[in-house]
């Protein structure tokens, strides 16, 4: 039966998929990945908390903490429905227009993300390269228009998406290859032309990696002093970038040069990429910012007082 109607090209549904040959543990599969949501939750609600609550970190660096944060808990959320369902109730269908949102907000909280670690980035390196100065360049204002900027700019780079898949038409293929839409999943079955969405594609992707670029670039630019001291003093930043971009770049690697993958390892990479940071983020963060956990420390101890 034809999925579309080839006169308004529209898509009715696709299939997405979970742990290809591990059917039968899905039960068991949602159990640890239900977890992970729920730890990832409590962890950036804690940290949300801890910086609104606490004066002493009402400073830039928390800020954009706070936006990091945020971005995390918008992929979570993204992504959570159509793995919950999958897992937990074996209902991988989903509507062409739910699967085209989907994907515009995982890309877009992808592309926040991106554009935190890089502004988080610049951050740490102007402390270290001209602390004097740094108080009244990041200024509260400016912190703010950052933030906005960075929102903006993350979602209408993938603000296409949406309306160049919608433009294309779908025949007899339907199975994705993920358990939940990615552009690059979707556009793979069409049968019509997606030039249009494999060059814009490909665009977003750079984007992603210039992010990458400039955030390694920031760290070379110092003197040896400097990077001794932003060795030091930002192992948390770096070990979220490491998280972040690692999963994206051997995810970009499979689908682009590797003919023949497991499916299981292709799904597993996937999950990967937006399971674990929004996990990571908080741990690395509590454990390897003195401040935070300090704080964090002190309202557990003044609860167990209470």
């Amino acid at each position: 039966m034809s999925i579309i109607n080839i006169s308004h090209a529209e898509v009715t549904t696709f299939i997405l998929v979970g742990m290809p040959g591990l059917e039968y543990a899905h039960i068991w599969i949602s159990i640890p990945i239900s977890s992970m949501y729920l730890i990832a939750l409590l962890g950036n609600c804690t940290i949300l908390f801890i910086i609104k609550t606490e004066p002493s970190l009402h400073e830039p660096m928390y800020c954009f903490l706070s936006m990091l944060t945020l971005s995390d808990m918008g992929l979570s959320f993204s992504s959570l429905p159509t793995m919950l369902r999958i897992f937990l109730f074996k209902a991988s269908e989903i509507s062409a227009n739910a699967c085209f949102a989907q994907q515009f907000f995982i890309h877009g909280f992808t592309a926040l993300e991106s554009s935190v670690l890089l502004i988080m980035s610049f951050d740490r390196f102007l402390a270290i390269h001209n602390p004097l100065r740094y108080s009244s360049i990041l200024t509260t204002l400016r912190v703010a228009q950052i933030g906005i900027v960075c929102f903006f700019k993350s979602f209408l780079l993938v603000l296409p998406f949406p309306f160049t898949l919608r433009m294309l038409k779908y025949c007899e293929k339907r199975q994705l290859s993920h358990s939940y839409c990615l552009h690059q999943d979707v556009m793979k079955l069409a049968c019509s032309d997606n030039q249009i969405d494999v060059i814009y594609g490909f665009f977003g992707a750079l984007c992603l990696m210039v992010d990458f670029m400039l955030i390694a670039t920031v760290l070379g630019i110092a003197s040896q002093k400097e990077q001794l001291k932003a060795l030091n003093t930002c192992v948390s930043h770096i070990c979220a970038v490491i998280i972040f971009y690692l999963p994206i770049i051997n995810l970009a690697i499979v689908h682009r040069f590797v003919q023949h993958v497991s499916p299981l390892f292709n799904v597993l990479m996937a999950n990967i990429l937006l399971l674990v940071p929004p996990l990571m983020n908080p741990i690395v963060y509590c454990v390897k910012t003195r401040q935070i956990r300090v704080k964090v420390v002190a309202k557990l101890c003044q609860k167990q007082i209470y």
